[in-house]
């Protein structure tokens, strides 16, 4: 079969999801409404929390990483779907394909890491209150933030490298919303079944340990909340750990979807499902699903409004 050169050529066709949909315009207009839900609320939670002296604390600290994690992550996709979709043009360069998969791979895999450090601050909170400030002073939080985003920079160049170095052939059409390992895989000429074995290992690896440590902080979590005479105090502690939990739900069951079940078991259909899932989705939730009822940030969201009122008045 011809290769075809996709250094020098026009790169990859990226088809979508849109334009095979039985309605695109009004899917298109649902990921649109989504993504500015993802900007506004991201960025919202963002501004709250380094804006109000009261919320630098480790619990928001992480919180306000994974909010610029899910902007960013959103931003990395949606627009150049929407874009081309609007111009019907789907064609991604070589170069941009390997930044795209670079950049997904990196902050999936930041935002991985980041929800077990988050599980085990609120371990700690709740199970250790007496020692809270000092095994989650501001260093260890910082060091928490720094390792999370190094090693899945470090894991998302070794693919990223690795996956664009085969050879494709002739089809450039990839059938999914972005660029990611296992429809690259699909146009590679080269026999890649060693390298899908250590995807699925790599995969695993990176899964499934900060999971079990998210499983294991709540299972103890639950049973010291169980034994906690306040009835206000349970409550609380319930539901910041079930918005948590929701959470990590909707991340690591798209994430276990695309990395670890077998090829085999895939479509594209069901891949851009959960890309959209994971991309688009999942970041306009978060951020309500962590803020919404918290009483924390919406009060720092109102003093924050407050005082742009008082300044507004003042200025006029």
């Amino acid at each position: 079969m011809e290769h075809w050169n996709s250094t020098l050529g026009s790169g990859f066709i990226l088809m979508g999801i849109l334009k095979d949909s039985g309605s695109p315009e009004l899917l298109c207009t649902t990921i649109s409404v989504l993504y500015m839900l993802a900007l506004t609320s991201n960025g919202l939670l963002l501004l709250v929390i380094t804006m109000d002296v009261r919320l630098h604390v480790p619990m928001y600290l992480l919180l306000g990483q994974l909010s610029l994690m899910d902007l960013l992550f959103t931003s990395v996709v949606t627009p150049k779907a929407l874009v081309d979709f609007f111009h019907s043009e789907n064609t991604i360069s070589f170069g941009g394909c390997a930044l795209q998969m670079f950049l997904a791979l990196t902050l999936g895999g930041a935002e991985d890491l980041l929800l077990a450090f988050m599980a085990y601050d609120r371990y700690v909170a709740i199970c250790h209150p007496l020692t809270y400030m000092v095994l989650m002073r501001p260093r260890v939080c910082w060091l928490m933030v720094t390792i999370s985003w190094i090693l899945a920079s470090l894991n998302a160049l070794g693919h990223t490298l690795y996956t664009m170095h085969f050879p494709f052939c002739m089809s450039r059409k990839i059938s999914h919303l972005l660029c990611e390992i296992p429809p690259l895989l699909k146009l590679a000429c080269a026999d890649t079944s060693r390298y899908e074995l250590m995807v699925y290992v790599m995969g695993v690896t990176f899964l499934m340990p900060p999971l079990i440590a998210i499983l294991a902080s709540y299972t103890l979590i639950l049973f010291t909340v169980l034994h906690m005479p306040s009835n206000e105090g349970r409550q609380k502690a319930l539901f910041t750990c079930s918005s948590h939990l929701a959470v990590v739900g909707m991340f690591y069951g798209a994430a276990m979807f695309m990395y670890i079940l077998p090829r085999s078991l895939h479509s594209p259909q069901q891949d851009n499902i959960t890309s959209v899932f994971y991309t688009i989705v999942t970041p306009a939730l978060n951020p309500l699903i962590y803020s919404l009822r918290n009483k924390e940030v919406m009060g720092a969201l109102r003093r924050i409004l407050g005082k742009y009122v008082l300044w507004t008045h003042s200025t006029i």
